[in-house]
């Protein structure tokens, strides 16, 4: 079977080194009008390509643009689109992170593209496969202050999923090939199983040719996982960190979608060492069919950006020396 080496989101747009700091200068000039929003979009930009650059650097198979515009990850596309302010402040989970809350006060329509325009500068950087992220509709509900305009969280979901179903649509045509939405939320909610359900539904019906995959993260996945299996999506992407008892629950149940193996922790600074790695692997890769990915349990950007590099750096080296060892050996 192939284990694929793949990044999970986010990375650490700023680093110790002075060069490194650009983001956060650029950030500040821009606050207090020293630059345009042109050439604080080149900043961005020239960002995003050394970041893709670096995960590529690390050998990882798959990488992503580190979602370096996003100021975290509930506000990014709403602030784009009418009907919405950014205004409310959430700890997101049990992070040492805050998000901007979408305030939504009127029917939301969207005023621009986004994300196919940002994939195509990170597709530009690299000669690997780019996977683009978003989060999905039902966390983007959950993280969001809702007014008027809708009904309910029901309804603001689904208007949520129709806008994120245009972005998929763009992302499929401009070439990706793998999609991958994050529904943090839902493990905390396993009661909306059905309503998560029936929203990734209307962003499968946009995906084209391209394949769809649904990644939770803080929380334990494995009480769920059943109905993580019947998601409308080709790829699963689940965070071992906070679930002991999934590898056995995939073990013992197979699966009928491809994984994502998060078993590289993206919120400690400790390295994974093979003692630890290789036991998983060796009791879900045999289950999970022709093709697994293994990955950080969540974005990177909660740690300091060399020790990001650092995990990748042993992602990598790990899956190698788990192909490489003889049949049968410990």
């Amino acid at each position: 079977m192939a284990l694929i080496t793949a990044s999970a989101g986010s990375y650490p747009r700023i680093g110790e080194a002075a060069a490194a700091q650009r983001h956060r200068r650029a950030y500040g000039q821009r606050e207090r009008g020293e630059i345009s929003e042109a050439e604080w979009r080149q900043v961005e930009d020239e960002v995003a390509t050394e970041v893709v650059r670096e995960q590529t650097a690390t050998g990882v198979e798959v990488v992503t643009d580190g979602q370096v515009r996003w100021y975290d990850p509930i506000s990014h596309l709403p602030r784009h689109w009418e009907g919405v302010t950014i205004n409310g402040l959430l700890r997101f989970f049990d992070t040492n992170f805050y998000i901007r809350q979408p305030v939504v006060s009127s029917r939301l329509a969207r005023r621009t593209p986004v994300l196919a325009g940002e994939y195509e500068v990170a597709r530009r950087a690299t000669n690997r496969v780019v996977k683009p992220v978003l989060t999905g509709p039902y966390s983007l509900a959950r993280g969001s202050i809702l007014e008027g305009g809708y009904p309910d969280r029901k309804a603001l979901g689904r208007a949520y999923a129709d806008l994120l179903a245009l972005e998929v649509a763009d992302l499929a045509r401009a070439g990706a090939d793998l999609i991958q939405v994050d529904e943090p939320f839902l493990l905390q909610h396993p009661a909306d199983a059905d309503l998560v359900r029936d929203l990734l539904g209307v962003l499968a019906a946009a995906r084209g040719k391209a394949r769809l995959g649904c990644y939770t993260y803080f929380g334990d996945a494995a009480p769920l996982y059943d109905e993580l299996q019947t998601l409308p999506v080709d790829v699963l992407g689940l965070d071992f960190t906070y679930s002991p008892k999934l590898a056995r629950r995939i073990a013992d149940a197979g699966t009928g979608k491809t994984l994502g193996l998060g078993l590289v922790d993206g919120r400690n600074t400790k390295l994974e060492a093979r003692d630890a790695v290789f036991p998983i692997l060796d009791a879900v890769l045999p289950r999970a069919g022709a093709t697994a990915y293994l990955s950080p349990s969540c974005g990177l950007e909660y740690l300091p950006r060399e020790r990001a590099r650092q995990k990748l750096e042993t992602m990598v080296r790990l899956a190698r020396e788990h192909a490489g060892r003889p049949e049968g050996t410990r």
